[in-house]
């Protein structure tokens, strides 16, 4: 059947569609990651311990779980744009409650924001995935950048809000541009929302999912989530153990985190066009544990700014390689275990999360909270190593292949 020509209108919707999901995305970015900076004000402001203080990662990471769950329902029956604005209104409400609540609310205040991010965050993936059918990657890799963008920054905020002392106005002035972002959308039409679904390309008798390659590649997601969480949410309440008197600095403790993370995925594509995939992800993994390494030797807060970007660096193409190795890994069973595969590694944020601040507080030492990231990174690591190398874990000849037609 011949393709339909594009007319000015598909073209506009698609673009305004695209726009709205990178907006989206910077505002998820500090909702997603605003906690850490968050947690010593959150600790003192209720009275926490570490442990206590765990439970809102816990609280935040099984909400955002459940979310994704809701997410693919609510976009098969309504479409990516009402699903974007359900995710955007839960994550406003959340952070309206947070602002003034005590510690009981705000648990749930969290669970409601977290709830928020889960629902809204696939449908902004796949949503600018079928917006940009020809260059599906390129426009989901700016997609994350974005996302970075708004975790790089959001320490920075909360540093001046705490300054200031005016952390409720933050939240509330957040919730606004959520509920601006809802507005706008409720004006707008997707194209992708236009669509006929897809028929179901899976056979009436597809084989089996669960082997033991599904539950160690489950494993590898579940630990790179809970690593990049535990670094991520804690170093802000670790470099204030170090030093306490160096508040402006560890407010935006992680950013130096994020910052690297971000500048890492920028740089990954030049890499892999020299390396394979596997190499690059071992690689990183040795330089994310060396980072938390020098995180675990600080005795004073310039280590910690160095062990926090070093960290993020070497985290920052893990993710990306083990989904590009996920069709490697699964043949034409990709798309069924990654339904299992996304929310079970979701989890490992709440799970590693709070078993930071549990070990903690049983050992008196957020060092010692700071051991799981750093298993999480050698297990990882293990994984990479007991893989063999194959064709398929380099994307080095597909590119040039594709350049030449």
């Amino acid at each position: 059947m011949p393709a339909k020509p594009l007319n000015s209108s598909t073209n506009v919707s698609s673009i305004r569609g695209t726009a709205f999901a990178h907006l989206d995305f910077i505002l998820a970015g500090i909702v997603m990651t605003m906690l850490g900076p968050m947690l010593p004000v959150f600790s003192r402001q209720w009275s926490l311990n570490d442990t206590q203080a765990g439970y809102l990662f816990v609280a935040q990471w099984v909400s955002a779980t459940v979310g994704m769950y809701f997410s693919s329902l609510i976009m098969q029956r309504h479409g990516y744009r009402i699903t974007l604005m359900a995710g955007l209104v839960l994550m406003a409400v959340g952070l309206v409650g947070l602002g003034s609540a005590h510690w009981a609310p705000g648990m749930i205040c969290v669970c409601i924001y977290g709830l928020g991010t889960g629902v809204n965050t696939p449908a902004a993936n796949l949503m600018t995935a079928e917006a940009n059918p020809r260059r599906s990657a390129a426009a989901l890799n700016l997609l994350n950048s974005s996302w970075g963008v708004g975790a790089l920054v959001c320490p920075f905020i909360i540093a001046a809000a705490v300054r200031s002392h005016h952390t409720p106005l933050f939240l509330y002035g957040l919730a606004a541009a959520l509920m601006a972002l809802t507005i706008a959308l409720a004006s707008v039409h997707f194209t992708a929302d236009q669509k006929e679904p897809a028929i179901d390309e899976f056979p009436s008798t597809p084989t089996s999912i669960w082997t033991h390659q599904l539950a160690l590649v489950c494993a590898l997601f579940f630990a790179y989530v809970g690593t990049e969480t535990a670094v991520g949410g804690w170093i802000a309440s670790y470099a204030r153990r170090i030093d306490p008197d160096a508040k402006a600095l560890w407010t935006i403790m992680p950013s130096f985190f994020w910052g690297t993370l971000l500048a890492g995925r920028a740089l990954a594509p030049l890499v892999l066009r020299y390396a394979r995939a596997t190499s690059v992800a071992k690689a990183g993994l040795a330089v994310a544990a060396s980072g938390v390494g020098i995180l675990l030797a600080a005795k004073t807060i310039t280590p910690v700014m160095i062990g926090a970007g070093v960290a993020g660096l070497g985290l920052a193409s893990i993710f990306p390689i083990n989904v590009s190795l996920l069709p490697h890994w699964f043949g034409p069973n990709t798309r069924r275990s990654s339904g299992v595969i996304f929310p079970l590694s979701n989890s490992g944020g709440a799970v590693l999360g709070w078993l930071v601040g549990a070990l903690s507080s049983r050992f008196g030492s957020l060092r010692v909270g700071f051991l799981v990231p750093l298993v999480g990174a050698v297990s990882m690591l293990m994984f990479y190593l007991s893989q063999k190398s194959s064709p398929e874990a380099t994307n080095q000849p597909r590119e040039r292949v594709s350049r030449k037609t």
